[in-house]
């Protein structure tokens, strides 16, 4: 039985581990009977009586239970995650975006925000109305953290628990339909961040109907996605086709996937790998790139390479040691996991080569990591770089953005180096114009003891680490989350606005001089000097210079036009450059 292209009826469910399942809907109940499928496969019940059409609440009632469950694949959860599924028809929108002709990873820019925390109403319809902001400020892609249903009013979203519906307080999805549509007329692609790996703590259910979890198998976050055990035909069928659910009824255009090194498979087909195929496929279909973005710290290019030849074919993933090295070159930091990245040399062999770690030694892991790229078959646009994003901030103690540490020179360094860098550059929402809010972590729990246990967890996590308990946020404070809005007044004024022209500036020069992005790693060329504190770096024609110092510096056989100076402090005589502290130059040759 192949459920991936067609998925179940409309009210069909998979409930191998019940005895009996009746099907409460509109307020009446139907008794359910388990249908004859292929081996593999079994488990499906089905109510041919059930309702055909209209807008149903409906759930189920799981071996004489009195209190419905929700459907695993519910579109809607308009009462919550405990409570009554409701129907949703994807169909029923009339999309506008016909004209849309997609967009590749390369070349482009992406900028990351949380519906939450983006906008002060923090809807769906409200971010919409910043995507012509957006557009302007040179963005290719938004990318959604997650967005799917949680308990609670207000959450990262990677506590979701049903990973077929729009939260509703986001607006429901409709309001998802009606923000791609306005993305697309804004010239922007969408990239949906997803979460396979894991459940949040309330409100997953789908141990009540079979073996969706592998008890006892746990990784980081709790018990591990049953991918490769008995049962796990229909698991892999549930997450293929909600990965087909964002691609064809959603029509987003790519999907970022959550800490995929946390997927526990050992069959002999991955299921990345089937994520690539069917990513490719869908693109096949609608003519229109899709774009699958795995986030590892696996530092495995195995993720990248084409499936002829033994990779997992997805296009892109993030790179945790191009964040490191540009974290510790502007700030200074390297306690931790960056204690490896205290040298000019590794940021230019990142620059270079992608990877700091491609199986060298980590002192953070105490092992050696990774392996190195074949840039024979990867281009370095499938590294998705940044200085900052939800993680690298939001998992500080107190959620503190580089902004609320460092100058405007060392931002703007920080801001040259990815947006010139030969990656794919990845912007989280504030950071081009210096943002003064945190972005903290923040949790709604409305069960008491595990509002609780999080937040003492939170502070014995950063007791460890040395932190003062007495700085970490309480997660399950409103305030916490209503401080971690973006306040867009500032945007405007004084150095705010002064950084947000420089990063318009930087992506307008990347779409200009598409060498930047274009050329492969081989194309990379870089010099450095740690005790000076300068590195500069060439891709084709296009050259570019830093002082990460607080000294001026000087530096030679630098010519072509200029093609911009972060400083005006900053000067050019004949080939001779005099480079101010914490500036950049980028010049054509």
């Amino acid at each position: 039985m192949t459920l991936v292209n067609g998925g179940p009826a409309r009210f069909d469910v998979w409930a191998p581990d019940a005895t009996s399942v009746v099907l409460l809907a509109s307020g009446r109940q139907y008794p359910m009977m388990e249908k004859d499928t292929a081996p593999g496969s079994e488990g499906w019940w089905t109510a041919p009586d059930a309702p055909a059409d209209g807008e149903v609440d409906y759930g189920y009632l799981l071996d004489g239970d009195t209190h419905p469950i929700p459907d695993p694949r519910s579109r809607r959860l308009p009462a919550g995650v405990h409570e009554l599924s409701r129907t949703f028809d994807p169909a029923a929108h009339a999309w506008q975006d016909s004209g849309w002709k997609g967009k590749d990873l390369k070349g482009s820019v992406i900028y990351e925000l949380h519906i939450g925390t983006f906008t002060p109403e923090g809807t769906l319809d409200a971010a919409a109305g910043k995507l012509g902001y957006l557009a302007e400020l040179g963005i290719d892609f938004v990318e959604l953290l997650p967005v799917n249903g949680f308990n609670g009013t207000h959450n990262w979203g990677y506590d979701g628990v049903q990973w077929y519906a729009v939260h509703e307080g986001y607006g429901g999805p409709a309001a998802y339909q009606r923000f791609v549509d306005a993305a697309h007329a804004a010239g922007l692609g969408v990239i949906q961040d997803v979460v396979y790996n894991h459940l949040g703590p309330s409100g997953n259910y789908l141990s009540r109907f079979g073996p969706y979890l592998k008890q006892g198998d746990a990784n980081t976050w709790g018990d591990s996605v049953n991918l490769d055990g008995p049962g796990s035909d229909v698991v892999r069928e549930y997450i293929l086709d909600n990965l087909a659910l964002w691609l064809r009824d959603y029509h987003v255009d790519g999907l970022r996937l959550d800490a995929v090194h946390a997927l526990k498979d050992e069959r002999a087909v991955h299921i990345l790998e089937e994520f690539g195929a069917l990513g490719d496929a869908v693109a096949a279909e609608t003519g229109l790139p899709k774009t699958l973005i795995a986030e590892s710290d696996l530092n495995n290019p195995r993720l990248l390479y084409p499936r002829d030849a033994n990779g997992y074919g997805l296009a892109g993933q993030w790179s945790d040691d191009f964040h490191h090295a540009v974290h510790v070159s502007v700030s200074g930091e390297t306690t931790g996991y960056y204690g490896d990245f205290q040298s000019l040399a590794v940021l230019a062999k990142v620059l270079k080569d992608g990877f700091l770690h491609d199986g060298s030694y980590s002192s953070f892991r105490g092992r050696h990591h990774g392996r190195p790229i074949d840039a024979s078959l990867v281009h370095p646009a499938a590294l998705v770089v940044c200085n900052q994003n939800h993680d690298q901030i939001g998992n500080r103690a107190t959620g503190d953005r580089l902004s609320q540490s460092l100058s405007h020179g060392q931002l703007a360094m920080a801001a040259v180096l990815t947006l010139t860098s030969p990656f794919t550059p990845m912007l989280f929402m504030g950071e081009e114009f210096a943002a003064s809010t945190p972005w903290q972590f923040f949790t709604s729990h409305p069960e008491p003891e595990l509002g609780k246990a999080t937040a003492e967890g939170r502070i014995k996590e950063f007791e460890r680490m040395g932190w003062d308990p007495a700085v970490v946020p309480d997660p399950q404070d409103p305030e916490t989350f209503r401080r971690s809005k973006l306040n867009w007044d500032e945007a405007s004024a004084g150095d705010h606005a002064r950084l947000l022209e420089l990063y318009r500036a930087l992506t307008a020069l990347r779409r200009e001089h598409p060498e930047l992005a274009g050329l492969g790693f081989t194309e990379t060329e870089v010099t450095f000097d740690d005790d000076a504190g300068w590195l500069r770096f060439r891709r084709g024609s296009v050259e570019v210079l830093l002082n990460l110092s607080d000294a001026k510096v000087r530096l030679e056989d630098v010519a072509g036009t200029v093609l911009l100076a972060t400083d005006e402090g900053s000067t050019l005589d004949g080939e001779a450059l005099a480079l101010a502290p914490w500036s950049a130059l980028i010049v054509k040759s």
